[in-house]
């Protein structure tokens, strides 16, 4: 079904339609219509605007017609997150700190599409605290690489006050206990070459200058994380900058 996306003008009170979207009386949970917004229903549902955000992990007050919004407080044993309009598996593993096979395997997921409105189980009872021995170093890396997302770019950086490409790699490594080279030539040197990274490896492009002049962390999916001139962000191997610039992989593990 077409998805339709009520505008900031519908939001404001410019209201059509009537009233007449379901919730289910056992699970609390509110399916969007046409003409509805984030106040009103929170005003026929008696809760506040604040909460029904926090609940379904809302950044904006936008809604789509037939999202499921959560009526109730998220149990502390049980996580759940709707999904809004340019979300992927992957975009939600990074944001609750989860893998995306263990993310489809908790909500029975054979492929990896999604859909807006749709309800994921986030965390259970059994998986709301895991043992931390439990991590594997690569895992371990990831995790801390993601912490430091929208830090600036400071050529020769290698603090959270600022990073350059191999500054950031040689830190996040250090922090998890792992010694490497500092700089981008030195880890291409110095590191184990493979011939297909895997997550919590490093890859390498070939940019301004002949030989490995940047580096980021591998995340899978083709996928890597690194410092660039806009600050540390999330990039793709395959697109048509990084694709023709790629060098290989080494890992440190």
């Amino acid at each position: 079904m077409k998805k339709q996306l009520l505008t900031a003008a519908v939001s404001a009170g410019i209201l059509f339609g009537s009233f007449n979207g379901t919730a289910s009386a056992h699970e609390n949970i509110y399916t969007v219509q046409s003409g509805d917004t984030l106040w009103k229903i929170s005003q026929a549902n008696r809760i506040s605007v604040t909460d029904l955000k926090t609940w379904n992990h809302l950044t904006t007050d936008t809604l789509y017609v037939n999202q499921k919004l959560s009526l109730l407080a998220p149990h502390s044993h049980d996580t759940t997150y709707t999904v809004q309009s340019g979300d992927t598996l992957w975009k939600i593993s990074i944001r609750f700190n989860i893998s995306v096979t263990e993310l489809k395997s908790r909500n029975n997921l054979t492929s990896d599409t999604i859909q807006v409105g749709q309800v994921l189980k986030i965390s259970t009872a059994s998986t709301t605290e895991p043992a931390p021995p439990s991590l594997s170093k690569a895992q371990m890396v990831i995790n801390e690489a993601n912490k430091y997302i929208e830090t600036p770019y400071l050529w020769g950086g290698n603090t959270p006050a600022g990073f350059d490409c191999s500054g950031y790699t040689s830190f996040v490594f250090n922090k998890v206990g792992i010694s490497i080279p500092r700089t981008a030539a030195s880890q291409w040197l110095g590191l184990k070459p493979v011939s297909t990274p895997t997550p919590g490896d490093l890859v390498f492009f070939e940019t301004y200058a002949p030989g490995p002049t940047h580096v980021g962390i591998y995340l899978g999916s083709n996928k890597f994380i690194q410092a660039g001139s806009t600050g540390v962000s999330i990039a793709d191997m395959t697109n048509s900058y990084w694709k023709p610039r790629y060098l290989g992989a080494r890992t440190a593990f």
